[in-house]
Order: C-alpha cells, then sequence, then structure tokens
C-alpha cells in the first residue's frame, strides 16, 4: 500500500493554540499562526502561494498540511431582494476525498440576507436534520450527519467570497439541522466567529435556533458566550406542536418554557419565540391567544414567520391579513412581537428547499 502520508487538517478548525503546535513541530517562527490566521479571516485568501509575506518553505508547508476548502459551490441563486444562498456540497470525510458532483445526502444550504448595514449569514450544522418537521424541506431526507466546526466556519468563508458580500455582520443559526444535537461543533464555531483572531463578529449577534433540547438548552447556559438563544415554537399547544414536529413528543412546552427561563435567569439574555405561521392549522386567533399566555410566562420577544412553501409538503402561506390579525392580537396581551420580513422567496430561500429542488430536477 502507498503511504500518502497524513490526512491534511481543516484551517477552519484552528485556532492559535493549535497553530502553537504546527509552527513548534516544525521549528517556524512562532507568529506564523497569527499570520496564518490573518490572511484567512481578515482577508479573505485561502490560497497559501498568496500569501506574500510567507517564505516559499513556510507556503509549502502550509499547503502540505491544511485542507482550506472542503466544500464546493454547486449552486448560487440571487434574490430580487439581493438575498443569495449556496448549495454546498461535502465530502463524505475531511482530506482530500472527492467531492460528489450531486449528492442530495451531503449538501447543505448557506443563506446572506443584506439589510441595509447589516450582513446576516444563515448556516447550516447539520447535512439534513432528524428532526423531521412535517413543514420543512431539510428533513426530508433525514440526517446524513453533523458538519464540523470548520465545515460551519467556512461557511461564512463562501459568503465572504459572493461579490459585494461585505462584512459580516450577524450569523444566525437557522439553516439545515438541529444546532443543539451538534453542541460541540456548533460552540466551536461560534468561538471562531467571536473571536478576535476569527472573524470578530459579536456575541450578541449570533443567534442559535432550536426546535427544543431542555437538557441542551441548560447545558448552553453554561458556554462563556453571550448569544441569543431562539425556540422554534411553530405551535401554541402540545397537540398541535406534536403534530407538526416529531421531536415534540419528547419535551412539552411546559419543559421548554422552563429551560428557557432557566437560560434566561443565568444568562440575562431574553429568550426569542419563532412562530411559522402556517394557513389554517396554527394562524387563528384563537392560536394567538394560547399563544400569548406561552409567552408571558418568561421574558420573550415572538418573531412570526410567513411559510415559504415547499413542493410536496400539503401547507399554505397564510394571507397578510390573517397575518396582522394574529400580530395585533398578540399585542394586545402585552407581548413583543413582529413579524419577520420574507427574503428571497423567488429563490426558494426556505431552509432546505434549495437541495430538496434540486434533487427533484436531477
Amino acid at each position: 500500500m502507498i503511504d500518502t502520508g497524513p490526512v491534511p487538517e481543516h484551517v477552519f478548525e484552528q485556532t492559535p493554540e493549535s497553530l502553537e503546535h504546527f509552527t513548534a513541530r516544525h521549528d517556524l517562527p512562532a507568529y506564523l499562526g497569527e499570520q496564518l490566521l490573518h490572511w484567512v479571516y481578515r482577508r479573505g485568501v485561502v490560497d497559501p502561494a498568496a500569501m506574500t509575506d510567507l517564505s516559499a518553505r513556510t507556503r509549502s508547508l502550509i499547503a502540505a498540511h491544511f485542507d482550506f476548502e472542503q466544500g464546493r459551490i454547486l449552486r448560487c441563486q440571487v434574490a430580487g431582494d439581493d438575498t443569495r444562498k449556496l448549495l454546498v456540497a461535502w465530502p463524505a470525510a475531511s482530506g482530500g476525498d472527492a467531492l460528489p458532483v450531486i449528492d442530495a445526502g451531503r449538501q447543505t444550504e448557506t443563506v446572506l440576507i443584506p439589510a441595509g448595514q447589516r450582513r446576516t449569514a444563515c448556516v447550516s450544522s447539520q447535512i439534513g436534520c432528524p428532526v423531521g418537521c412535517t413543514f420543512c424541506a431539510s428533513g426530508l431526507g433525514g440526517l446524513e450527519g453533523n458538519l464540523t466546526r470548520g465545515r460551519i466556519v467556512e461557511q461564512i468563508h463562501h459568503l465572504r467570497q459572493l461579490q459585494d458580500a461585505g462584512r459580516i455582520t450577524n450569523v444566525v443559526f437557522m439553516g439545515m439541522g438541529e444546532p443543539l444535537a451538534n453542541f460541540s461543533a456548533v460552540t466551536g464555531a461560534i468561538r471562531t466567529m467571536n473571536a478576535p483572531w476569527g472573524y470578530g463578529i459579536s456575541a450578541r449577534k449570533i443567534t442559535v435556533s432550536t426546535v427544543g433540547l431542555p437538557a441542551a438548552i441548560r447545558r448552553l447556559a453554561d458556554f462563556e458566550l453571550p448569544i441569543t438563544l431562539a425556540l422554534s415554537l411553530h405551535a401554541p399547544n402540545d397537540e398541535i406542536r406534536r403534530s407538526l414536529i416529531p421531536w415534540a413528543q419528547y419535551a412539552a412546552i411546559d419543559e421548554l418554557v422552563d429551560a428557557c427561563d432557566e437560560y434566561f435567569q443565568r444568562t440575562g439574555r431574553e429568550i426569542t419565540f419563532e412562530y411559522l405561521l402556517l394557513r389554517r392549522v396554527n394562524d387563528r386567533i384563537e392560536h394567538a391567544r394560547e399563544l400569548a399566555g406561552v409567552a408571558r410566562r418568561l421574558r420573550a420577544n415572538v418573531n412570526l414567520i410567513r411559510y415559504n412553501e415547499v413542493r410536496g409538503l400539503p401547507f399554505d402561506r397564510p394571507g397578510d391579513d390573517d397575518v396582522h390579525r394574529f400580530q395585533r392580537e398578540l399585542r394586545e396581551r402585552g407581548v413583543n412581537v413582529h413579524i419577520r420580513a420574507s427574503r428571497g422567496r423567488d429563490i426558494a430561500a426556505a431552509c432546505g428547499q434549495l437541495r430538496h429542488e434540486t434533487a427533484t430536477r436531477a
């Protein structure tokens, strides 16, 4: 058998500490790690040959030791509102594996959402999704695996390479997957996104959205960075929620509210309830009244989201009048509620839609 040498390490997995070990092993100056991180995160350069202030030997060592881009962009769609979505294919394992041309099970999505001076990256944490929400395209093929810390961070890199992308100011873990089911990789990626040597994104501008895992929510309360927690509630009572979200059978709304309240008490960070409005399913006035009762139990904001239709799924988008009526009912009952602007509808911007539509056309 031919020895092909060590498998390259993903550069987006690296930290100043890991690079200290690299420089020490190869008898390189200690400041090299800082230079490499500067090239990757500040300048967006992932070709060692272009790192011109490094010696030829150093560039050669870096090229041999590190893997820079593991994801391959299969499609890029641009909406009329300049929202941009990337479909990214990943190898089956890190380190030199051939990337699939079209493989619905190894693709994820990431979205750039511009709004004034804000540039929000919506990133995925898993390939597919284990939750299987009945209204969502992400879980139609089930779960194919977790994304590593580096592959989560690499999504930011790919978005930054888009023309006129600008600096990423906000990150939401609202792409494919359940972030708290990939806890270590997600929290590691957040550290890199927030770090001064990384992307330098304020922790308060990073949001983790979860379908609701009480134990993981309590564990997140011990995380050292003051991120925002969003609970994908989507229903005002357990009966409706269990019909929409299979994992809801494992945790009642009361349990989730208790875990979220503990998160708030320990971190001081208000909770956001994400509520996807599905026509004639959870968008009636009586549902708004029930939801108000849930939301008033703790310091919570409510984001109302209009459903983006997914081909093949039996759900419809509510009318604008129904959405505003729902919002008014919540406000009259003292709930801080906002309607999230629909972005990128013309490019299948809902989570998992682009992957699903690509697969069904193949």
